[in-house]
């Protein structure tokens, strides 16, 4: 890995806001209020022992706000001062986070690094080389879920885990895109504290029955399609949005997110070294609500390897994304589901729409297949046409007797 990769310690933000093990969980989503938070590390003394958030809050909005916060902990990943750049996008990947804390080695809490911090540094890493960044519309998805101005916020904490990956576009009635609305907006719903900060179950569920207009931010940040990834990084740095939004004809069509730089981050950080290993790719599944079902995973991911396996005989593999959006309507059981694969031969894209979400997945794995074995025969075809005509010039053959005539007509016969 470059030495010229920053550090934790060059990119975390030093004596971040912490909350003690026995806080309420109003104080919890004030913080994140007020600071614009998603997660907030929680301490015993000067430890650390875990990290409060927005979704382990909202996954259990019944409870009463005078719940400690040592009640909603969830476990973080490891990140050090040494740990390098690459390595903290596959760790907040991988775990789901957007923001995770830095500890020494006597597990003292010494920092805070999140993905704003990555996508600031996208255009000073050695992350591209001399190619060109790919432009948005090769990351960007369609969004997982599009919001009507009128719907309910409790429609928002049903979807939360949805949420965390994309803010939602808002649009109205004839579909033209006019906000987004994330998880900084819902905590404007869900902190709603009576007297002395307590609320029972009956005030959350009265809160959530406001229109999604009331919490909104508009207008949503757009970008053009044919943006490099480098700019539209830049455009979420100085618009502080975690997203931007690709629009035609006035409507949403992708969304580009910093999951998706991170993505990007961990495919381009992985030199291809030959051909690849399997439990090498990583692989990273969004959108799916049944991400609850073991078996429902357990069998995509052994699609998933049988496809990657085939795949690594002719290329090197570094990250393969699976996206599941489901269809607004309500009439039919239809989603689509999008694949892209990062190789060292390219990007490619695969997509299916229907009802039957593992013939899906199979036959978008076996599209992706074929692309990568044509790309890579079609590469070593023009390779040997060019190696037989280098030979070719190294040893010119005998004119022939139509060849020299045609040179003395000419005049460009040698004396």
């Amino acid at each position: 890995m470059p030495a010229s990769w920053p550090t934790a310690n060059d990119l975390m933000t030093k004596r971040p806001a912490t909350l003690p093990h026995d806080a309420p969980v109003s104080r919890a989503l004030g913080l994140m209020r007020s600071r614009g938070y998603h997660e907030v590390p929680v301490l015993r003394h000067s430890r650390l022992v875990g990290l409060i958030t927005i979704e382990s809050i909202a996954r259990r909005v019944r409870r009463a706000l005078a719940t400690k916060v040592e009640n909603l902990l969830i476990v973080p990943p490891l990140i050090t001062p040494s740990t390098t750049y690459p390595e903290i996008a596959e760790m907040l990947l991988s775990a789901g986070l957007r923001a995770a804390p830095v500890v020494n080695r006597r597990g003292e809490l010494v920092g805070i690094v999140s993905r704003s911090d990555l996508v600031r540094e996208l255009g000073h890493v050695p992350l591209f080389g001399r190619g060109t960044p790919p432009l948005v519309e090769e990351l960007a998805l369609p969004p997982s879920m599009t919001v009507r101005e009128g719907d309910l916020c409790r429609n928002l904490v049903d979807q939360i885990r949805l949420l965390e990956e994309h803010p939602f576009p808002v649009v109205d009635r004839k579909g033209r895109l006019i906000g987004a609305v994330g998880v900084k907006d819902l905590t404007d719903v869900l902190w709603r504290p009576t007297t002395g900060g307590k609320r029972d179950a009956r005030a959350v569920s009265t809160a959530l029955n406001v229109e999604v207009r009331s919490i909104m931010h508009a207008p949503a940040v757009t970008v053009p399609r044919g943006t490099d990834v480098v700019a539209a990084a830049r455009r979420m740095t100085d618009e502080d949005v975690s997203s931007v939004f690709v629009v035609e004809n006035d409507r949403p069509v992708r969304v580009l997110g910093q999951a998706d730089l991170l993505g990007l981050i961990v495919a381009r950080s992985r030199p291809g070294q030959g051909r690849g290993r399997v439990e090498d790719v990583y692989v990273e599944i969004t959108g799916l609500r049944g991400a609850g079902d073991p078996a429902l995973i357990a069998e995509i991911d052994q699609l998933v390897a049988r496809a990657l396996g085939r795949i690594t005989r002719y290329s090197h593999p570094t990250l393969l994304s699976l996206h599941f959006a489901p269809h607004a309507t309500h009439r039919t059981n239809d989603l689509t589901v999008e694949a892209r694969l990062h190789t060292d031969d390219g990007i490619f894209y695969a997509s299916h729409t229907g009802w039957n979400l593992m013939a899906g997945v199979s036959g978008l794995l076996e599209d992706l297949t074929v692309q990568t074995h044509r790309v890579v025969d079609a590469a070593r075809h023009w390779n040997r046409r060019r190696d037989r005509v280098a030979l070719a010039e190294d040893y010119p053959v005998a004119d022939s007797e139509i060849e020299r005539k045609i040179r003395a007509a000419t005049g460009d016969e040698e004396p």
